[in-house]
């Protein structure tokens, strides 16, 4: 399929669920921002605004659960405040996208944490089960994993508390079990792997080598395969490894870009992660498909409104979401290319075989 290529947009990042069911992100443009939940797994997509009595800041956060609702992070005085919005009713009053019907807001409070000096509050990533949620709080040289949808009791829980500061989070399972956080310490940026059911044991994940700084940026939990980002090489790069593997991690040549972040990693590929697709974003707007057995990067054009995020099928299909004036709520399809074969070395022929000499013929002296 061709793809156009695509202006630089300032349109707000979006969050898609791990089953790629549902994805969410605020909406609206200065003083009238809104929630909008995005349903991907019908026949075709549409988004749904969720808008409440006052605009939201432009710091709140949104996630999608799996059975439809979006979390939502507010700072609220005092407050890091949780809730969950869904779709409940018509109307016919006015809509932040302008007027017409559209649906009312139900909103379900799930209770706050308080707004210390100086910490930092940021939504995890979707966990694998669509239906808990986790949030990331970093005070001085603390870091805390809240759970904050999922748990069935009132108000954020307590999942795990690690000493040094903490950025990033990849789920290394199915489950919602292993967390992956880069975590800080003596100025050393190392990965660690987080037992949430163990009340947070933390083990080594990452240890390239003893002074490098070494993040998780991606993981495919069926394959095994790493995305990494280290400055191991000399120099920060991007590589690959498999989870539980005694091999080194590898950082390809074709993967020095500028600027490049995996978003996307194809699921289902038991045991095999050099066949897994990988999804780049280069720079502002730049796409790119990689696989580690192609030791090749195809760079294409993104469509139109990208949202600069995607979901890879298991079938090794790439839906990149978009939107613009004509399509507020859209998809497109790729599928990974096919790499060039291997250049052929042809060998010399082999020598002919030495035909004995009979004794009467062979040389003397």
């Amino acid at each position: 399929m061709t793809v156009c290529a695509t202006e630089k947009t300032t349109t707000a990042p979006l969050t898609i669920t791990t089953d790629g069911a549902y994805a969410a992100r605020l909406a609206g443009e200065g003083e009238a921002r809104y929630p909008e939940r995005w349903t991907l797994g019908g026949p075709e997509p549409y988004a749904v605004p969720l808008p409440l009595a006052q605009p939201e800041e432009a710091d709140s956060e949104v996630q999608p659960l799996a059975d439809g609702r979006v979390l939502i992070r507010r700072r609220v005085a005092d407050r890091h405040a949780f809730a969950l919005l869904y779709p409940s009713g018509t109307y016919t009053g006015p809509r932040p996208s302008g007027p017409g019907a559209g649906p009312r807001t139900g909103e379900l409070p799930l209770g706050g944490i308080d707004a210390e000096d100086g910490l930092s509050v940021r939504l995890l990533p979707p966990a694998p089960d669509g239906s808990a949620a986790y949030a990331l709080a970093v005070a001085g040289e603390e870091t805390t994993v809240w759970q904050v949808a999922g748990h069935g009791s009132d108000g954020p829980r307590r999942a795990a508390v690690l000493p040094g500061r903490c950025s990033g989070g990849v789920w290394l399972d199915r489950t919602g079990r292993l967390l992956s956080l880069d975590r800080e310490r003596e100025g050393r940026v190392k990965a660690v792997a987080v037992d949430l059911t163990r009340g947070g044991v933390v083990t080594p994940l990452l240890q390239i080598a003893e002074d490098s700084d070494d993040r998780l940026l991606m993981a495919a939990p069926d394959s095994g395969l790493l995305l990494i980002r280290s400055d191991a090489p000399g120099e920060p790069r991007l590589g690959w490894g498999v989870l539980g593997s005694a091999r080194p991690v590898r950082f390809p040549e074709c993967l020095r870009l500028e600027d490049a972040r995996p978003f996307a990693v194809q699921p289902g590929q038991v045991l095999m992660p050099e066949a897994c697709g990988v999804a780049l974003r280069v720079g502002e707007d730049g796409l790119a498909l990689w696989r580690p057995a192609d030791r090749h990067v195809f760079r294409l054009g993104a469509p139109a409104g990208w949202l600069g995020t995607g979901l890879w099928t298991p079938e090794g299909r790439l839906r990149l979401p978009y939107t613009t004036p004509e399509t507020p709520c859209g998809l497109v399809t790729l599928t990974q290319p096919t790499a060039p074969p291997p250049p052929v070395h042809l060998d010399p022929p082999p020598k002919p075989a030495t035909r004995p000499i009979p004794l009467q013929q062979a040389p003397l002296g």
